[in-house]
């Protein structure tokens, strides 16, 4: 059993322990909680390069004592020139998964580390940039430890991706899918961070580096223009709130799913879930019960905040909470549609000193993201707006500069007595249901950070690797819980005892002592770093 990690004064948590490391040599050296997200953020995106980019989009949910909450949006949108029409031309039913024409959003992520770093100004944030860099570029220099994930992620999708401009390149080692423990070096990459460290972070979307992404780009056959990269900033925002009957839980707005995350804590604050053990069918079946009456919003209403039709906070009135709680039967699985597919991505964890909490989301989309390597800044860009529809009808409809739904949500909680609580995962589907988990078995069972994380979990339908819509228990559920399960009517499929379908969690409290406990999730590459 992994114990839980406790210290005084800071904490990070990350899937890669390279991540947690960066976000805590940041706070030694007096950085502030959104300074220490940004190196890890840096860091994590060259050690694990099959799961985040800065070709990619973030969001943020970040807390202050004694201040509102607030939220980063830090998605791109589709490119101008895009639209149902420009894919129709081309033959195509839906959008391509893979190649240029699935590379058709700007990639977000870095105008929402600018973003933050204006927050962390107002903090007293002094670091410059390029110490925030600093270990990003060295292991993008000097090379990378390749994971056993990234090993095995790269082969099982090699022949998707190897066709693909310079994706054998950067990501195979001499044409072969490398190993784990093999030493893989981003030098492109490298250059970049150097660039970004140099010139500001602007530059990625108004900059030298702006023409240069722009210029690749077009080479491919990106729709993504120099225009739409330098229109694009990130958003800050008022994140959505649930009042829990433990304290207030946040999340990001759409076009995440954020929304999801806190209707199922809001019906499981309603079912009284603290009666049935955390490893109980009955508990299971109040989570994905819960959970499939969140993905019946989720599916109808939530889209590019700009064209929603409804307010996504007026979802968790109390009022509207009752009603759907009153839809759960306890005594059988409600029937569902499919789930929204993939998600490769990282959250990210960071507590610092003084109780200032970000909890932080990075993402390509699916492995890789759309496989494009851009030659001269050895970006892997994103495939997320292949997440629209063609349909004109569809509430998530492809139009120019519009913005995609993304699984993607970062959770954060101030809780009754004082705590503050920073958690998260990977995993399409999987997040909102691993977010309850972790949620749950912390605040409401009481369990240790890392027994909530460690725990056997569940998955009600798909994500990364995975595209069947099953109810997938670990193998370290007991066979009773499975029997139970299939009787009130939910396939059940088993899967791994540490499955890396069920995600990649991770999650740290401050209690109001100055004392901080955080767990990450031995599926994953993961460490908790405290000082």
């Amino acid at each position: 059993m992994l114990q839980t990690v406790r210290s005084t004064r800071g904490m990070a948590v990350a899937p890669h322990s390279l991540a947690a490391q960066a976000a805590v040599d940041v706070l030694r050296a007096g950085g502030n909680a959104i300074e220490a997200m940004v190196a890890a953020a840096s860091t994590i995106a060259v050690v694990y390069p099959h799961m985040n980019s800065i070709g990619g989009d973030g969001f943020w949910t970040i807390s202050c004592p004694g201040k509102p909450v607030v939220a980063i949006e830090a998605c791109g949108a589709a490119a101008s020139s895009v639209s149902c029409d420009y894919y129709s031309a081309k033959g195509c039913a839906t959008i391509p998964s893979r190649g240029p024409d699935s590379a058709n959003t700007v990639a977000g992520t870095i105008g929402g580390w600018q973003a933050a770093l204006d927050i962390s100004k107002e903090w007293g944030g002094r670091l410059p940039l390029g110490r925030l860099l600093d270990n990003a570029i060295f292991y993008a220099e000097d090379g990378i430890a390749v994971t056993r994930s990234q090993s095995v992620t790269t082969a099982k999708k090699l022949a998707e991706l190897k066709p693909l401009p310079g994706f054998a390149d950067t990501f195979l080692i001499n044409g072969k899918v490398p190993e784990a423990g093999e030493r893989m070096r981003l030098p492109q990459l490298g250059k970049t961070l150097r660039a970004l460290a140099e010139d500001g972070l602007d530059s990625f979307y108004r900059g030298r580096l702006a023409a240069s992404i722009a210029k690749d780009l077009k080479a491919l056959g990106s729709p993504v223009s120099a225009e739409d990269l330098a229109k694009y900033r990130a958003t800050v925002r008022k994140p959505l709130v649930l009042e829990h009957s433990l304290g207030q839980v946040y999340n990001m707005t759409p076009p995440t799913q954020g929304l999801v995350s806190l209707i199922i804590l809001g019906l499981l604050d309603r079912l009284d879930i603290k009666r049935f053990g955390p490893e109980s069918a009955e508990y299971i079946h109040c989570v994905v019960e819960a959970t499939k009456q969140a993905f019946m919003i989720r599916d109808n209403h939530i889209t590019d905040l700009d064209y929603m039709k409804a307010d996504p906070q007026s979802f968790l009135a109390p009022e509207h909470l009752d009603k759907l709680r009153a839809a759960i039967r306890m005594d059988k699985a409600l029937p569902w549609g499919k789930g929204k597919g993939p998600a490769d991505t990282v959250w990210m964890g960071v507590i610092d000193g003084e109780g200032r909490a970000v909890s932080f989301i990075q993402s390509i989309y699916h492995e890789y993201g759309s496989g494009l390597v851009l030659p001269e800044t050895g970006l892997n860009w994103q495939n997320r707006g292949c997440s629209f529809s063609l349909d004109p009808q569809h509430i998530n409809a492809l139009l120019p500069n519009k913005k995609p739904f993304h699984t993607l949500n970062p959770a954060l909680a101030r809780l009754n007595d004082g705590r503050v609580m920073v958690y998260g995962t990977m995993g399409g589907d999987g997040q909102p249901q691993t977010q309850a988990a972790v949620f749950t078995r912390y605040a409401v069972y009481n369990e240790t950070m890392q027994a909530a994380i460690t725990a056997p979990r569940w998955l009600l339908g798909r994500t990364w690797g995975d595209d069947t819509d099953s109810l997938k228990l670990e193998g370290r559920f007991p066979e009773e819980t499975r029997r139970k399960l299939e009787a009130l009517g939910h396939e059940v499929e088993m899967v791994e005892d540490f499955d890396e379908i069920v995600g990649h969690a991770g999650g740290i409290a401050r209690d109001s002592n100055g004392v901080f406990e955080g767990g990450s999730d031995p599926r994953s590459n993961g460490a908790v770093a405290g000082f």
